[in-house]
């Protein structure tokens, strides 16, 4: 843990004299204004929940990297980051409402039942008022529909299915970070430009969620100039060698491999890939492709040679050139010797977007913090003006296309950007078929 205070510190400490006074304040008054984990003392503590362990352990730890590094700025250390370029100036490094802020973290283990039973204990034992974090869309819809029960707010962290903000969309969930539909929206123009409109497509897919929404948003989008799609087969989550999903690929008349697969998954599929050497074969009289929708940095460090022309999708990348992206790699990088990945921007971005929102409602129950996240428009978080739509709690902003550099500098620059795709191009009516299904419900103060 960091040298920050947290609750569970002070618990471990003995630096709180009453034991009631370390338990979370969870109201049953008649108030109509009372709400789970009012803080009342100087403090306000904050839950992180980040895969320490699992298939996406390198995204969670650069997710508590950037965790920490927004507590430090929220409280007036080190030199601010985005504080200083977000378009909203409601905080002023003084914690958030004068209240210092404190955290504690678990780890989802990449698991949804591990996820669920880590934030209720920060919820009702350390006195979490947002729980905030992950790296897996099982995760996300599990911990989001916690946090609605118990009547917090939730910050979702990095979760790429369309169900998030979709179908299990929830009152008391935000999320920052893009969807599948939308990388599919950015990604089908440019895959049409590079490897034309015939072209037959075989997908693995990963058998969760975000896998199943990533397929269906890729496979739309590429049918619709002109690919088809050859078959689509589940992965399991817990898969590291990934050899007999790949043999058949050989055989089955596809030029395409569409790799809807994250994290620890995607870097041994790839991996797997190259080496029954699908990149060197010809298919159809054309070039075999290897298609990953989306990726990261870290991703990109853990493929290696093999990431070289791989096209895929990113939420944001610590290259772009506005004062927002600058900002936070300087601070990042002083404090941790290296760039942010995506799964750090849009977890430290989802902090300052809830700090901002309890400064702005003058208020930390969930409900006035809802309605002024609820529709909000700002800038200067490193993904340019973005909007956190009111009828879903689904941002919307540019969406990076990029691939693989095929002579990097230095294991920094793995990953060049290809086209920034305009807001417009990703936008999506709020009952599109494939967000449907949900309601997003009345907001839940708890108490």
């Amino acid at each position: 843990m960091s040298k920050l205070l947290t609750r569970r510190g002070l618990l471990k400490s003995g630096a709180v004299g009453g034991a009631g006074l370390a338990l979370p304040t969870i109201f049953t008054a008649s108030s109509a204004s009372a709400f789970t984990n009012e803080p009342t003392g100087g403090t306000v503590t904050l839950g992180f929940n980040v895969p320490q362990s699992g298939p996406y352990a390198d995204e969670g730890a650069d997710e508590l990297r950037a965790y920490e590094l927004a507590v430090e700025h929220l409280n007036g250390e080190g030199d601010g980051g985005m504080l200083n370029t977000f378009s909203s100036k409601a905080l002023g490094g003084n914690g958030i409402m004068g209240k210092k802020v404190a955290y504690v973290t678990g780890d989802t283990q990449t698991k949804s039942d591990a996820a669920r039973a880590s934030a209720k204990s920060m919820i009702e034992k350390d006195g979490a008022i947002m729980i905030t974090g992950g790296s897996s869309s099982g995760v996300a819809v599990a911990v989001q529909g916690l946090c609605q029960e118990a009547g917090v707010i939730f910050m979702a962290g990095l979760t790429h299915s369309n169900d998030t903000t979709g179908k299990d969309k929830k009152a008391n969930g935000f999320r920052h970070f893009f969807n599948a539909y939308m990388s599919a929206a950015a990604l089908a123009p440019v895959l049409e430009k590079l490897y034309g409109s015939d072209r037959a497509a075989y997908h693995l897919t990963a058998d969760y969620t975000w896998g199943w929404t990533q397929q269906e948003s890729i496979q739309a989008a590429t049918e619709a100039i002109g690919w088809r799609t050859v078959n689509n087969v589940l992965t399991p989550l817990a898969a590291t060698d990934f050899s007999s999903y790949i043999a058949p690929v050989l055989n089955s008349g596809a030029d395409v491999l569409v790799l809807n697969h994250y994290g620890g998954n995607m870097v041994n599929s790839l991996t797997n890939a190259v080496q029954f050497g699908l990149r060197e074969k010809q298919v159809n009289g054309k070039n075999f492709e290897i298609v990953v929708p989306l990726y990261s940095e870290l991703m990109a460090k853990g493929a290696g040679q093999n990431i070289k022309g791989i096209v895929g999708s990113q939420n944001w990348d610590w290259k772009l050139g506005d004062e927002g992206t600058a900002a936070f790699v300087k601070s990042f990088g002083t404090k941790y010797g290296f760039p942010p990945s995506q799964a750090a921007q849009t977890c430290y971005a989802q902090t300052m977007l809830y700090a901002d929102a309890v400064e702005r409602a003058g208020s930390f129950n969930p409900c006035a913090v809802g309605e002024a996240l609820a529709g909000f428009e700002f800038d200067g978080l490193g993904n340019g003006k973005t909007l956190y739509r009111a009828d879903d709690h689904q941002c919307f902003k540019d969406v990076l296309v990029v691939k693989g550099a095929e002579d990097p500098q230095d294991e920094f620059h793995l990953v060049e950007i290809v086209e920034v795709t305009p807001v417009a191009q990703v936008t999506y009516d709020p009952e599109h078929p494939m967000f449907a299904g949900g309601a997003l419900g009345e907001c839940n103060p708890g108490a």
